[in-house]
């Protein structure tokens, strides 16, 4: 049936001409008001239809994978003080936020996940699924050379991610690839074009090779490891030097197949911890730093010296509850502590109001695919000491929560701590180093994955997909909270295969309203990205996964 034009501009009935039946589903729910014209063009990224944006009032604006080089490259170096990775720096296992940024100075994947949320081709130019979104197709940008001079194709597109789709390779990218990609899916069509043939239908796959999953830097097809010494890459800089525990530098490519980098090198120097870096910063030996957190860093907030930048993100931390141990069986007891916490409170106390309030499950307000329909749980002593008195526990428990040292976290523990007080719940605190706590990372050998009561740090991704997965369905390699419930895992495999994003909305909207009744988890707030860095350094672009560009960068003065 042929749609209705009238209020539709010019534009987007050209729009309509491309963008396939799922486009145009979404083009109706923006005119019927259920989807923003961010969402829109979040998801027509999806779609492989990224060469379209809003300008002013009209689409068919184009975006380029990179920004336009703003002057002319110099000889400048940009000093980046950074968190020191926390083991050796391998695309294949790295998982720390000090390893990761190191990734993408000299590596490049084949789609971006900007700061927007948006996807942008990259080494991919474009891309689009079949009919059923189980065999996704890449065309590969020509002309690209590794940094050895090697020239980029698509034997190196299969051979990287048959290494992190290969369960004995050690690969960490099997967390977010499990039961979507296996070794042998990715297929060579051509020179140039790629197809991945998934396990299982998958609406959103195009950010499982994205940037998002920071794994995912293009290697060469006869790469042998020993990454370190060599970082090979397609990107904008190469290795000039790297000392473990120490620092690295890296430096223009006149090689690259884009726009030249801008600063002659960038300058890592690796600090134990946030504060460290704060003092590097404030003592001119450093020009930028990445991770920076509002707690730890009140004095560049109120300096004019320095500015902080931000960028929403879907970033949060789960505060997990075993349903499988005594204190949490019952559900109403679950549902009782999370009645117990502020979530405004702890958005304007530990970030100064940059977060947003969470609703205890992984959809963050960022995500075309978040319901809005479903309301927002807030604090309710009453009804948490009603609820606990019912499931026979009137007078409280006791219980131990385990947690990391990592940026907020000890003191969202001591918030928590407190507010379980005043429902009569005591909570005994112990916080661990981060390797304490992750340990082997597998069950029975994890005080992440085995204690009772947990705070675990999530970094952002740009779709729920890994969120809703890996934590919370019955299978999931990281269900600290030891959750089966086969309705929510059938409402997963059904969000996760779903392409159009009405249906997606609809959902999801099952989701969220099944964990706030089963709450296995409380998710308390999503809190942006930040980065900070002297008034004298401009273009620097970051993401929400803590992934820092240095190509635009400049300093003045």
């Amino acid at each position: 049936m042929k749609r209705p034009q009238s209020n539709v501009s010019p534009d987007l009935e050209s729009w309509r001409a491309s963008a396939g039946d799922y486009g145009n589903h979404a083009l109706d729910e923006l005119l019927a008001g259920r989807l923003t014209r961010r969402e829109l063009l979040r998801y027509a990224g999806v779609l492989g239809l990224s060469s379209l944006a809003f300008a002013g009032g009209g689409l068919l604006a184009p975006r380029t994978a990179r920004a336009q080089s703003a002057g002319k490259p110099g000889n400048q170096t940009i000093r980046v003080a950074h968190l020191m990775p926390a083991g050796a720096v391998d695309p294949l296992t790295v998982t720390d936020a000090g390893a990761l940024c190191l990734l993408n100075q000299t590596g490049e994947f084949l789609v971006n996940d900007d700061a927007d949320g948006h996807l942008q081709p990259a080494l991919a130019l474009s891309w689009q699924p079949n009919a059923k979104a189980d065999v996704w197709t890449f065309k590969l940008r020509p002309g690209v050379k590794f940094h050895d001079g090697q020239p980029f194709g698509a034997k190196d597109v299969v051979a990287t991610f048959d290494r992190l789709a290969d369960p004995a390779s050690g690969s960490a990218a099997l967390s977010v690839l499990k039961g979507v990609l296996s070794k042998g899916g990715t297929k060579l069509v051509d020179e140039h074009t790629v197809a991945f043939h998934l396990d299982a239908p998958n609406g959103n796959f195009p950010y499982y090779v994205s940037s998002d999953n920071y794994n995912a830097v293009l290697l060469p097809a006869n790469y042998a490891g020993n990454y370190e010494k060599s970082f090979i890459g397609t990107g904008p800089f190469k290795l000039e030097k790297y000392e473990a525990r120490r620092g690295a530098s890296f430096v223009r490519h006149d090689g690259y197949w884009g726009d030249k980098a801008l600063p002659e090198r960038v300058q890592f120097a690796f600090y134990a911890d946030e504060q460290a870096q704060i003092l590097a910063l404030q003592g001119r030996q450093a020009d930028v730093m990445g991770t920076f957190t509002v707690q730890g860093g009140i004095g560049i907030l109120n300096n004019p010296d320095f500015k902080v930048i931000g960028v929403r993100s879907s970033a949060h931390r789960q505060i997990h509850m075993r349903n499988d141990v005594a204190q949490f069986k019952d559900k109403r007891v679950r549902q009782a502590l999370a009645l117990a916490l502020d979530r405004d409170v702890m958005v304007r106390g530990l970030f100064k109001g940059r977060a947003v309030v969470g609703n205890d499950s992984p959809f963050a307000p960022i995500f075309p695919s978040t319901a809005t329909s479903v309301p927002q749980r807030k604090v309710d002593l009453a009804k948490a000491r009603q609820l606990l008195a019912q499931a026979g526990v009137g007078n409280g428990f006791d219980v131990t929560l385990t947690t990391e040292k990592y940026m907020e976290i000890p003191d969202l523990a001591v918030v928590v701590q407190n507010a379980a007080k005043a429902i009569g719940v005591r909570i005994a605190l112990k916080v661990e180093s981060q390797s304490q706590y992750y340990g082997a990372g597998t069950y029975g050998k994890s005080d992440w994955l085995d204690a009772p009561l947990g705070i675990t740090d999530y970094g952002h991704r740009g779709v729920p997909n890994v969120f809703l997965n890996a934590p919370l369905t019955s299978g999931g390699t990281w269900n600290a909270a030891h959750f089966r419930n086969p309705q929510y895992d059938k409402l997963v495999a059904q969000f996760v295969a779903t392409l159009d994003v009405a249906a997606q909305k609809q959902v999801s909207a099952q989701i969220q309203t099944l964990l706030l009744d089963e709450t296995p988890m409380i998710i308390p707030y999503f809190y942006d990205q930040l980065i900070a860095q002297r008034t004298t350094l401009s273009g620097v672009h970051f993401t929400a996964l803590a992934q820092l560009y240095f190509d635009r960068a400049t300093l003045s003065g």
